[in-house]
């Protein structure tokens, strides 16, 4: 679905101007999105596999929830709305742990230029997995895996979405960090 977006400088912050998802991606225009990771006390990982419908990176393994946060709407609210949506769970503001932002940018085959600074979140996952319900046009199954599952296997592309060696390090030194 293509929507209208904020366009943001490097701290995320909206510059006042916005723009179409699809002209973001083709310009390479840097936009905010949201990455909620999910954790259980012992700090197993909940990932996503993503749907093999989805454009970019079908079929691999990523962040627990993520998505563009649209154009007028604050990074928690689209936090909130896309945990909702992708997994069906209500979380409320205070179970979200903001954790220092993250820019990346990743050049596709099919022309897509993805600049975007992520904002990030940790959520201590409460409930069994089996409680979850997955959105099918976004989501193929769920599984937790341990940190060091995540920290052995993130740089295998057929396996997992290749975010940044960095962005991987930066998820998991604040996830450690989170532990109690």
């Amino acid at each position: 679905m293509d929507e209208r977006i904020d366009v943001v400088n490097t701290k995320g912050m909206p510059t006042g101007k916005t723009c179409l998802k699809s002209e973001a991606h083709q310009h390479g225009i840097l936009h905010g999105t949201v990455h909620i990771w999910l954790h259980t006390k012992d700090l197993q990982i909940l990932i996503q596999k993503r749907s093999e419908s989805k454009e970019i990176y079908p079929n691999l393994w990523d962040v627990s929830v993520a998505g563009h946060i649209s154009s007028g709407e604050s990074p928690i609210l689209a936090a909130l709305r896309e945990v909702k949506e992708e997994i069906d769970l209500s979380i409320n503001q205070e179970q979200l742990k903001s954790i220092p932002p993250f820019e990346e940018k990743h050049y596709h085959a099919n022309n897509i230029v993805d600049h975007e600074i992520h904002h990030i979140y940790l959520v201590k996952l409460h409930i069994d997995l089996s409680k979850l319900t997955p959105q099918k046009e976004e989501v193929e199954a769920l599984r937790l895996i341990s940190t060091k599952e995540l920290q052995n296997n993130y740089t295998n592309p057929d396996v997992f979405v290749p975010h940044t060696p960095e962005y991987y390090k930066h998820i998991l030194k604040y996830l450690k960090e989170n532990k109690s």
